[in-house]
């Protein structure tokens, strides 16, 4: 599957107990054509727990008609919640999210970078 940095995608998404996952939509975070050889991608999880916004590492969303988003309700793309999933784990690639400098600084916040 052909995904690009910030494309939001349908996938396995692991627990943080690393035994369980859920199917749901996470942001594709990792440099286009990172070419490491290995067939993974780098992606933050999407919640729709707007409990969970508020935080710099973390970006509220507004989805809606003509957002492009793919998403079916408001939701929080949490940079602080990574995981590096196989490539074969992406269900689809649902929308995108255009704005790329806000998520290298949430990225920042989270990375210490």
């Amino acid at each position: 599957m052909n995904c690009r940095r910030g494309d939001i995608v349908l996938v396995l998404f692991p627990d943080s107990n690393l035994r369980t996952s859920k199917r749901r939509p996470a942001l594709i975070v990792q440099a286009d054509r990172l070419d490491t050889g290995l067939p993974q991608v780098i992606v933050a999880m999407i919640s729709s727990n707007l409990a969970r916004a508020g935080h710099p590492s973390r970006l509220l969303v507004q989805a809606g008609p003509g957002s492009g988003l793919g998403l079916l309700m408001d939701s929080v793309i949490m940079t602080d919640n990574l995981a590096t999933i196989h490539e074969s784990e992406i269900d689809q690639v649902i929308g995108h999210f255009p704005h790329i400098a806000q998520l290298d600084i949430a990225l920042r916040t989270t990375l210490a970078l």
